[in-house]
């Protein structure tokens, strides 16, 4: 399951998220304002900061602000 961390205010995520439907990808959206554990997440893949779109993948591996090609490519290393 792909899992983005976002903001309700995050342009990039309102972007991302209308990239991932239309490519018919699914995805859990996780507000790191509601959700300490998640923002506890995000600042540790990010260097402290609390950057999002976050995305953390089934194999654990995380992008941040990625592009749908990204996205797409680094679903395609880890589901071979």
């Amino acid at each position: 399951m792909l899992t983005m961390y976002s903001t309700p205010w995050c342009g990039y995520c309102h972007r991302l998220k209308s990239q991932l439907d239309r490519e018919g990808i699914g995805y859990e959206v996780v507000d790191i304002e509601q959700d300490p554990k998640a923002a506890d997440f995000v600042m540790k893949v990010n260097g402290g900061n609390q950057t999002v779109p976050t995305l953390r993948f089934a194999d654990g591996s995380a992008l941040t602000n990625p592009s749908i090609t990204q996205v797409m490519q680094h679903l395609a290393t880890i589901t071979g």
